[in-house]
């Protein structure tokens, strides 16, 4: 595991960046230094600081906000001794875990009740994303919803439609029906050049029972996409002609091109602030499964946690420092800004949810939830989404993008188990509703 590590350790990280990033000592106050690849949140988090550090005279929180080459930037600084104290939590724990990097919070948690009560720490526990065994590495504040239908009353209506439809011939049928309308001048749906697959019609495989990952068996398997393929190469033959950056897509949404748009919970802030809509009504739908049933969840991502690194000199202020960021004032105003959805049921009984705007919209639907964190591999070669998305574009046949991925991964899959580089994951109580549920067994063979 400490070559694989050492193989994401990236030349193009600048060590100066680094350092320069240290905190000076403060006079009388142990110095925790926070690092964050989150720039969303920077004026609430800084501002917060600002009142903590104002409000103690034993410890001074120093934040460095780090987008670029963010993981290798920790790992530098871990191999060179000069680690921050607490990252935000978009590492991969079980590497750092396995190197010895980073801290087990589940002795500090157990003896906070006040930290359980806000944070629900128990219930909110992924194998492999935030936890390993019974080791609690980070505790989710908040979440990203999945992927909804973000879509044009006013075309949808116009089409004769009152609602967006379960299922997805249905679906189809739909935006066929808004671009013949539109005679060149709007569109049914709309697709971005950023992970496109992943945006719409992965998450409709999602909630029909696909996913790319065997749990029970422990492989790889992407047979169950072929029918979104057939079906996304008739959304695409009625979409809007031109795939461009997610953003230029959402400016075309918001100016009426395309009645159909797929996207997470960001875009409340996206379409109220960024590229505010005022041309129609819009409104937020469930994606569509294939025949119109859920058979699987819907895949949510837990946010703005919290790690504690094993080199830091002062863990008990670390943890002080945990507490304040997850604390029910601090989370109470993160949550109500819009930043992040709630995860807990305490926090979302505590917030005032007439302040949230078009985040409500977002709410959890019933079937959301974490899906284990799938083993990362030594793939060559595009990626999964790259393939699929070219199958439904047409430039390589839908079998044969299939057998590809099922070859290659599954390939990278056994020699990196037989060099040791990762573990098999099986889960063989897995269920496809409540994938979190099961337990999960990490094989080498």
């Amino acid at each position: 595991m400490k070559k694989q590590l050492r193989v994401l350790l990236s030349l193009a990280v600048c060590l100066a960046m680094v350092l320069s990033a240290c905190p000076v000592s403060a006079a009388g106050k142990t110095v925790i230094n926070y690092w964050s690849n989150d720039r969303h949140d920077e004026a609430y988090m800084t501002e917060k600081i600002a009142e903590f550090n104002a409000a103690h005279d034993d410890i001074e929180i120093v934040m460095t906000i780090m987008t670029d080459n963010y993981e290798n930037s920790i790992l530098l600084a871990y191999q060179g001794g000069d680690a921050p104290d607490i990252v935000g939590q978009s590492i991969d724990i079980k590497n750092f875990a396995e190197y010895g990097a980073i801290e087990s919070l589940t002795s500090y948690i157990a003896a906070d009740e006040e930290y359980q009560l806000v944070n629900e720490p128990f219930e909110h526990k992924f194998e492999g994303l935030n936890a390993l065994g019974d080791d609690i590495y980070w505790v989710p504040s908040g979440m990203r919803s999945g992927v909804r239908i973000e879509y044009n009353i006013d075309l949808v209506t116009a089409a004769g439609c009152d609602s967006i439809p379960t299922n997805l011939d249905d679906y189809i049928a739909l935006a066929t029906k808004i671009t013949e309308a539109g005679a060149g001048n709007y569109y049914g749906i709309g697709f971005t050049s950023s992970s496109p697959f992943e945006r719409q019609l992965e998450m409709m495989a999602q909630v029909s029972g696909v996913f790319y990952y065997d749990y029970v068996n422990g492989r790889f398997d992407f047979t169950g996409y072929k029918p979104f393929l057939e079906k996304g190469r008739q959304l695409v033959a009625v979409a809007y002609p031109d795939q461009q950056g997610v953003d230029n897509m959402r400016a075309q949404f918001a100016d009426g091109a395309f009645a159909l748009w797929g996207n997470a919970s960001q875009e409340a802030g996206v379409f109220t602030a960024q590229f505010p809509i005022t041309k129609f009504e819009w409104g937020v739908a469930p994606v569509p499964s294939l025949d119109g049933e859920i058979k699987g969840a819907l895949q949510t991502n837990p946010n703005k946690g919290y790690i504690m690194m094993s080199s830091c000199a002062n863990k008990d202020a670390a943890w002080e420092v945990i507490r304040f960021f997850q604390s029910e004032a601090f989370l109470k105003g993160y949550l109500e800004g819009g930043y992040t959805m709630p995860i807990s049921s305490h926090m979302d009984g505590v917030i005032d949810k007439s302040l949230v705007g078009r985040m409500a919209d977002f709410s959890l639907l019933p079937y959301e939830s974490v899906y284990p964190t799938v083993p990362t591999i030594n793939l060559t070669g595009d990626n999964y989404r790259t393939v699929l998305w070219n199958a439904i574009m047409g430039h390589v046949e839908i079998d044969a993008a299939i057998e590809d991925l099922n070859t290659r991964y599954n390939e990278a899959y056994e020699e990196d188990i037989a060099s040791g580089t990762v573990m098999r994951l099986v889960i063989p109580d897995y269920d496809p509703l409540h994938p979190s549920a099961g337990t999960a067994t990490y094989l080498d063979h």
